[in-house]
């Protein structure tokens, strides 16, 4: 349970003001003591993470946030992490001191609902207070869940749990495969992995790994190649694969070598249909052909890995970048869950993978992209776009690949 990645983890946000009871609520959960619990009120500053496992769904993860209505500047910084937490937060847990009951709680709903994010509210400590009648009739209307605990002493926490259990989204229930679905039982997939200076040493990396098992689940077989190998391997088959999948870094060289009647495509293309939205990464990496020298594009890396010599992000994207404009860009990069503000500064957003990430916050960035007009891809499109080779790596993607067609003949 402990190793089970955070992007297989159900995501449960705990939210509300100061001292509302949410570490203690937090502590009762998971039946530790994870997170501070004082009188004083703003004792949470950073978001607290907690794995656990909870039956029957499995995997799951906690996030206990700083009080939403906390104050000064650096009450200003400790909200902002709390919002961005709302960004992956698959159902949402507001906890409320039982007898109030005002515009903050009101706002926190609204941002869940906005999100499409299930909520759960907790009146906590109703033993002190009662929840406002207005405030329940409220919430039956809206057909949110309340459940009344004391936190501190364990009460109510068991139906806090099963409210939750009846609150997970279908859509993480029945999550998109990786590539399970594109390969039939008892049929082969050939996944090309280069061995570079960024493969750590002595395993896979994530996206290879979790193909893998996805494959695996499925009944189907998987052959692991380098590069090197993949013309060889590929002449020793008895008969041609359901699909070669290949590192976005080796696509010219892959695809050379892999016959055209044969589906070709990417781990990270593979990512960006099963975290977030194909059709809208390939809608965006249309903004490349609008790109002009001198013009500001964010590279979004989730993981906070340490740069190496040619990186990916760092290094070739912006290289095939500047090639395909043919002039300089204005190249920055965020890491993790930071994301700017202002997105209109920027004519072009590249996410990586996002392997790490639950889907909710990959949508989260696309809707957030999308309200402020700005096109956003991945990694793995972007790198197919400007090497000319996208209409192939989108073959086994039909939908997605007549989005492509359109708007590029358009």
């Amino acid at each position: 349970m402990q190793r089970t990645p955070k992007g297989f983890r159900l995501h449960i946000g705990l939210f509300g003001r100061r001292n509302a009871g949410k570490s203690s609520l937090l502590n009762a959960l998971v039946r530790q003591d994870v997170s501070i619990v004082s009188e004083v009120a703003g004792t949470t500053t950073d978001p607290v993470e907690k794995p656990m496992e909870l039956p029957p769904l499995g995997p799951v993860l906690f996030i206990d946030t700083a009080g939403v209505d906390d104050a000064g500047a650096l009450g200003a910084k400790r909200v902002a992490k709390t919002r961005q937490v709302f960004d992956r937060t698959d159902v949402g847990v507001l906890v409320v001191d039982a007898g109030r009951w005002g515009p903050f709680e009101q706002a926190a709903l609204a941002e869940l609902a906005g999100r499409n994010v299930p909520a759960v509210v907790v009146f906590n400590k109703s033993d002190l207070a009662r929840p406002d009648r207005a405030a329940l009739d409220e919430l039956a209307s809206r057909k949110v869940p309340c459940v009344e605990t004391v936190a501190s002493r364990g009460e109510g926490v068991a139906a806090v749990r099963e409210a939750l259990l009846a609150a997970v989204p279908e859509e993480f229930l029945h999550a998109p495969p990786i590539a399970s679905d594109l390969v039939r039982p008892g049929g082969l997939a050939v996944l090309v992995v280069p061995i570079d200076l960024e493969a750590p040493k002595g395993r896979l990396i994530l996206p290879q790994v979790q193909t893998i098992r996805d494959l695996l689940d499925g009944d189907a077989c998987a052959l692991v190649v380098k590069e090197r190998e993949l013309r060889d391997a590929l002449a020793r088959l008895g008969r041609p694969p359901s699909l070669v999948i290949t590192d976005s870094q080796a696509f010219l060289k892959v695809a050379a070598d892999t016959p055209p009647d044969v589906p070709l495509t990417s781990f990270s293309i593979l990512f960006a249909r099963q975290k977030g939205d194909l059709a809208q990464f390939v809608e965006g990496a249309m903004g490349i052909e609008r790109l002009r020298p001198g013009q500001r594009v964010l590279i979004a890396e989730a993981c906070t890995h340490h740069p190496v010599t040619d990186d990916i992000g760092r290094v070739k994207i912006p290289r095939w970048l500047r090639q395909y404009v043919g002039g300089n860009l204005d190249f920055h990069t965020t890491q993790g869950h930071d994301f700017p503000d202002n997105l209109s500064d920027y004519q072009l957003v590249v996410q990586c993978g996002g392997c790490m990430w639950n889907r909710r916050e990959m949508l989260s960035r696309l809707l957030r992209c999308r309200q402020a007009g700005v096109p956003m891809t991945n990694y793995g499109v972007a790198i197919a776009f400007t090497l000319g080779i996208l209409d192939r790596a989108l073959g086994p993607f039909p939908d997605a690949q007549d989005v492509y067609r359109r708007l590029h003949a358009g």
